[in-house]
């Protein structure tokens, strides 16, 4: 019954110094992928390594974004929240693994959505009985994820319809409109209403590092997780024919709970501590970067290194994120949340895990 008083106790950095035990993962990864004795165990080693990796890469962005100010920091934040994420994204793409990538995007809409926020609104509920958030706020973002839901569902509506030589283009076109709206939405939220976005500025503080080491953890976590990535990637294939998991699942489920694990845990820790706009701020504003800006990110980048990828998501990827996106709304539209509504948020998630689990 103290789970929330214990976890509110523990501070970011020791956060990070009870998960610095799986950087053993690292060395780990590395001898199964030299060795090519065991593609699987490397698969696995790689998933563990990049937890830590990315949290490293998150604390160090909030220190250099205390250094830099607020309207700077919430940038390097609102660019880097998913680094991790589209590394691995990227070398997906690269190995033409498209559904892969696909289903990345997916997942880690409705991970945030209805994974992290539902933990986030369960275990702070637990605590206290009705936490409450800026509605303005939550009203803004959950606004720009249905118009970046929009632009996902029309291209796949049209191009289910329509197998022409148009969806090259139309692709590029839509990402074009969503990468647009993502730069108007932070001029927004970072420079002429600022003030209605106060998670966003919570930048300001004591830096607990220098600026040199922030800088070098942020490049050696990024290199090595890089690094990783190439052997998460590799071992896809070996997994699914292993274990017998689709590819579906790993880029719904396994690859955004991998790549956002740092960042999920920050959003919890600020729920039992009260703070549910910043929970809010973590959990929906990633789902909107994502549909916003690294999904047309992955289209562009995926165009100009010959390994091309259409908006066309499948039936069962559009109905999770137009379900996600709904709930979320609705339950945040009060300003208000609980433990129940974070439950519900869970079960969400699990029934739509499910199903994944058994396409």
């Amino acid at each position: 019954m103290r789970l929330w008083q214990t976890l509110e106790n523990i501070e970011e950095d020791t956060g990070l110094k009870l998960l610095n035990f799986l950087l053993l993962a690292i060395p780990v990864s590395i001898f199964f992928h030299l060795t090519n004795s065991s593609p699987v165990l490397a698969f696995l080693a790689a998933c563990l390594s990049i937890i830590p990796l990315s949290g490293y890469m998150g604390k160090a962005t909030e220190e250099i974004a205390i250094y830099v100010g607020p309207s700077i920091g919430g940038l390097l934040n609102a660019t880097f929240g998913n680094a991790a994420e589209l590394i691995i994204t990227l070398f997906a793409l690269k190995s033409g693994l498209v559904e892969v990538v696909k289903a990345s995007i997916t997942g880690s809409i409705i991970g945030n959505l209805l994974l992290v926020l539902g933990l986030s609104m369960l275990l702070g509920g637990f605590k206290f009985k009705t936490q409450k958030f800026n509605r303005a706020a939550a009203g803004m973002h959950t606004s720009m994820l249905l118009l970046a839901v929009t632009g996902l569902i029309i291209p796949a509506i049209f191009l289910s319809k329509h197998t022409s030589p148009a969806a090259e283009p139309l692709s590029l076109g839509v990402a074009a409109v969503l990468i647009l709206v993502y730069l108007l939405s932070l001029l927004f939220s970072l420079h002429t209403h600022k003030d209605v976005f106060r998670p966003s500025q919570e930048h300001s503080g004591t830096p607990q590092w220098t600026k040199l080491k922030a800088l070098l953890i942020l490049l050696t976590a990024t290199i090595l997780v890089v690094m990783e990535s190439e052997f998460l990637v590799s071992g896809i294939e070996p997994v699914v024919n292993t274990l017998g998991i689709s590819e579906l699942f790993i880029g719904v489920i396994i690859i955004p709970i991998i790549g956002n694990a740092a960042e999920h845990t920050t959003s919890v820790m600020m729920a039992l501590k009260n703070k549910m706009e910043i929970s809010l701020e973590i959990a929906i504003g990633s789902s909107t970067q994502i549909a916003l800006f690294v999904a047309p990110l992955l289209v562009f980048i995926g165009y100009f290194i010959g390994k091309p990828i259409d908006l066309l998501f499948t039936s069962y990827e559009l109905v999770v994120i137009i379900l996600g996106t709904v709930i979320t709304a609705i339950i945040s539209m009060d300003g208000r949340s609980n433990w129940l509504e974070g439950a519900q948020l869970l079960a969400s998630y699990v029934i739509m895990a499910l199903a994944f689990l058994f396409v």
